[in-house]
């Protein structure tokens, strides 16, 4: 039947076959394709008669004869054959594929092994009962690809299947290819499909604590395309995950190098609310306070204070351009450690208009250590951003940061200092009858 189902044969051809094999391997000693032809009469018949077992067995060992015999192209060309043969059962060449698969490794020479996965991807194609086979042959070429360095051949072959609607596959390994998917795409430097990838896994997948080495190359991956991205933000976010992790949690070594890049990345992300949010539940881990550098570092963020730079630089600069976020010999490294030094001066600019209305701009440049058109520039980025409110009075040279108030704002305010006040005076007036009433 050709859609795999078993029927009872009317015959019974396992006793056939056992006196049939070794004569027909006695013969493929000296003429591989005589056997091989007695051994197709066999096939036909079992065939036919929807005999499952003894087709599988048939089947194998047409192919194992070839194999044997050092004849890979005609082993490929009966691997054709036999799967288009009318009423073939979809068992029968699902077992002679995965015996096909395992002789893989014991192919001659290169050539061969990928002729060979390139038979089985052509045989397998559009076949749903042996999809995962198919997925499997294809990462084995794939990996060829990459050790011959043809990183796109590779990225391309891989990529093309879409393993996440494989329902023959386990989640563990349909996870793990997707990952070899991603991580291809990232070595063929295509950061847009390494990002569309990674999101057909769901992270609630990794809450198993038997998945956490999936859970750890995952990240590993998206830290990537994130920092390819400059969202350091989503790159704290991964590397909290990271640090969440039991095996990480449970190494002292480990999960200190992963605290520390927490640290290292929410303070380089731009100021919003999400931010602010996190990196005050970041300081309040009792981690933190067993890494006595970075506890100072996240302070300053966290705190109404200036940070000025030169300090910045001169204390914690030597410590921090060992890591390798500020790797001083790596492009991305510099430019990281010149974001460190736009979040100072940002920071800056939030603290001095919490505490000022108007400033002379030559006042405000000596607090934030810039030149005038530096301090011009970063106020104005900090107002288009909707951070702060500023105005720049150029010929005056002064910051206005107190934000002018419309008629319903000043209306509002003199409403409740009203209200405010005539609720003091009842209870004045409460008290002062209260008073009364005791003297009486």
């Amino acid at each position: 039947m050709s859609d795999g189902t078993v029927i009872k044969p009317d015959k019974d051809f396992s006793e056939i076959l056992e006196k049939e094999i070794p004569a027909i391997d006695l013969i493929a000693k000296t003429d591989v394709q005589a056997a091989v032809d007695r051994l197709l009469g066999l096939e036909k018949q079992t065939r036919q008669a929807s005999d499952l077992f003894s087709t599988e067995k048939l089947l194998i060992k047409i192919i194992t004869l070839y194999k044997n015999a050092g004849d890979w192209k005609q082993m490929n060309e009966h691997i054709q054959i036999l799967s288009k043969k009318h009423g073939q059962l979809k068992q029968a060449i699902t077992t002679m594929v995965q015996v096909a698969i395992s002789f893989l490794d014991r192919a001659p020479d290169v050539d061969t092994k990928v002729e060979t996965i390139e038979n089985i991807r052509t045989v397998t194609e559009g076949k749903i009962f042996v999809e995962v086979e198919r997925a499997r042959v294809t990462r084995t070429l794939a990996d060829i690809k990459e050790s011959q360095g043809d990183i796109k051949t590779a990225t391309d072959i891989l990529c093309d299947l879409q393993v996440e609607t494989f329902g023959s596959m386990d989640n563990r390994e349909k996870t793990d290819f997707i990952l070899e998917q991603v991580r291809l795409s990232i070595a063929n430097r295509d950061f847009t499909q390494a990002a569309v990838l990674s999101r057909k896994i769901t992270t609630k997948y990794f809450q198993d604590d038997a998945v956490q080495d999936l859970k750890l190359r995952y990240y590993e991956l998206v830290i990537l395309i994130s920092l390819h991205e400059g969202k350091y933000l989503e790159v704290c976010k991964h590397y909290r995950a990271v640090y969440e992790t039991p095996i990480i949690r449970n190494d002292e070594t480990k999960w200190k190098d992963v605290l520390r890049s927490v640290i290292y990345f929410i303070i380089l992300a731009p100021h919003d609310n999400e931010q602010s949010d996190l990196i005050h539940r970041i300081r309040a881990d009792s981690h933190v306070q067993l890494l006595p550098l970075e506890s100072q570092l996240i302070k300053h963020f966290t705190e109404n204070e200036l940070v000025r730079w030169p300090a910045i630089e001169a204390h914690y600069g030597p410590e921090l351009r060992k890591a390798a976020v500020f790797d001083v010999s790596d492009a991305q490294g510099e430019q990281r450690w010149d974001d460190l030094r736009k979040r100072v001066i940002e920071h800056n600019i939030r603290v001095v208009a919490t505490y000022y209305t108007r400033i002379h701009t030559s006042r405000l440049k000596t607090l934030l250590d810039l030149s005038d058109q530096e301090t011009e520039t970063y106020v104005s980025k900090l107002v288009t951003q909707g951070t702060i409110y500023a105005r720049i009075n150029r010929p005056a040279k002064i910051v206005s940061f107190a934000k002018p108030k419309d008629a319903n704002d000043v209306l509002n305010e003199w409403s409740n200092n009203i209200s405010g006040l005539l609720g003091l005076v009842e209870t004045l007036g409460h008290l002062i009858s209260k008073e009364e009433l005791a003297n009486a």
